[in-house]
């Protein structure tokens, strides 16, 4: 408060005395330059004066809330103070805030970090077959916007996309930044590199069309161009379609498709350039090739066998793993009207799909959470969890595959938990997580850069 009025005092002194030097400057053009002179010196010196005030920082907020988790070691702190000054976490303590302060009470909630999902597709529904043709890029980047506050007040403060047409991902991205509309933090991949005619090439349009994804490429030469074209136009992370997918015509997901020695180019080229890669893989041999190749992560992993296992442990490749969309399909595909090709093979896919997973977790995969939200409707991404704990996870480890995993896979060391120093990314929910992974499923307080987006 002082520091408030001596700027205030000094901003008047500033307005008086440049007034005053106006004045003689005006109407006394004979007054004696020693007098004007005195006015200047008294101007430079109120500038000086105000120049070395502090400037206070921006306000601080104290949110109070009945437990915090300690995502890295487990342990719940209870009564807890947490201080947010700008966007970063200053303080973690207890007791009561200064008096006269912003007070955040949660009196019956526990703090946790904002959550990332390390997989995502913000700028799509959930739209399949022949429809897709009809949206275009603009639509996407303003579906985007949209999925992008559902997402952020359902916990997720941070996402990875891993897919998007046009670079609307990109956009989305600097608009977030930019403060333009609402949404997590992002990092976003651009179009998907892709053989012609896989997972991630455009198949639903006949020869006549010509039509090819924004990603294709094929061989040593052209993957490379690629990745450095993608990167050109803004991407953060490489994401490569190692396999065919289910939600694609005319591929099979059990089939590698860029070969080795493509899958190391992509991944030489990226990390030369500062980029991990993220690899979309289902089948058996992908898995492995993409995984001996470095890339940093493997999405989905269906068809996982031991052979993959041994190749990601020793090159210590994260495996996100996608799980709950097979509930969601299983529950809708016949309500959103599921095209017979897409529901085959997903029916193949989950059926071995949550057995091999399993195998993962209890190997000692490393496991970041991903959710392929877009597959079903964005918003639900917290429903993971909970499969991850039927699988085999305590709701701890599940937690852990959304804060500290996730952001080491990410790269980004100031997001996963909540430390001084760290972005004030949280979020509460009323109750445990620990005993209850469900509650995550529907927070009651999201903050993230310590600007409040949820509060029930």
């Amino acid at each position: 408060m002082r520091c408030a009025v001596s700027i205030c005092l000094h901003l008047f002194t500033l307005g008086v005395l440049t007034a005053k030097a106006l004045a003689f400057s005006c109407y006394n053009p004979h007054a004696p330059m020693k007098t004007l002179a005195l006015i200047l010196t008294k101007l430079c010196l109120a500038c000086s004066l105000f120049a070395q005030q502090p400037v206070s920082a921006l306000p601080k907020t104290y949110i109070h809330a009945a437990h915090l988790l300690d995502v890295k070691s487990g342990k719940m702190l209870d009564d807890v103070l947490v201080t947010v000054e700008g966007d970063k976490i200053a303080a973690i303590g207890s007791g009561a805030a200064p008096a006269g302060a912003n007070v955040i009470d949660l009196p019956k909630a526990t703090l946790l970090p904002g959550m990332i999902d390390a997989h995502t597709h913000i700028t799509f529904d959930p739209n399949f077959g022949y429809q897709e043709l009809g949206i275009s890029i603009p639509k996407q980047a303003l579906i985007g916007a949209k999925n992008a506050r559902i997402t952020l007040e359902a916990g997720f403060t941070t996402v990875r996309n891993v897919g998007a047409s046009g670079y609307a991902d990109v956009a989305l991205r600097d608009a977030i930044n930019e403060g333009l509309v609402p949404g997590p933090r992002m990092q976003v991949s651009g179009p998907a590199l892709s053989i012609t005619g896989g997972h991630c090439d455009q198949n639903l349009l006949p020869y006549e069309w010509h039509a090819k994804a924004d990603g294709t490429a094929d061989g040593i030469e052209h993957v490379q161009q690629k990745v450095r074209e993608i990167i050109k136009y803004g991407a953060d992370v490489i994401k490569v379609c190692a396999t065919g997918g289910v939600l694609s015509k005319g591929d099979d997901p059990r089939a590698s498709q860029y070969t080795l020695e493509e899958m190391k180019a992509i991944v030489a080229d990226a990390h030369r350039l500062g980029r991990r890669v993220a690899a979309h893989a289902h089948g058996a041999q992908g898995i492995a090739w993409a995984s001996e190749a470095g890339v940093d992560s493997i999405e989905h992993g269906s068809y996982l066998d031991d052979a993959g296992i041994k190749v990601m442990k020793e090159h210590g490749t994260y495996l996100v793993p996608t799980q709950y969309l097979a509930d969601w399909m299983r529950e809708n595909a016949v309500k959103i009207g599921l095209p017979p090709m897409y529901a085959v093979k997903m029916k193949d896919v989950t059926a071995i799909s949550r057995q091999n997973i399993k195998k993962a977790f209890e190997a000692g995969v490393k496991i970041a959470f991903g959710t392929d939200a877009a597959v079903y409707p964005h918003g639900l991404n917290a429903h993971e969890f909970a499969v991850y704990v039927q699988i085999g996870m305590t709701p701890l480890q599940a937690i852990q595959t959304a804060t500290v995993n996730a952001a080491d896979l990410l790269g980004w060391s100031k997001i996963g938990s909540l430390e001084t120093g760290n972005y004030a990314d949280m979020i509460a929910v009323a109750g445990d997580p620990t005993r209850d992974v469900t509650l995550l499923q529907n927070p009651t307080f999201v903050m993230k850069g310590g600007t409040v987006y949820k509060q029930k």
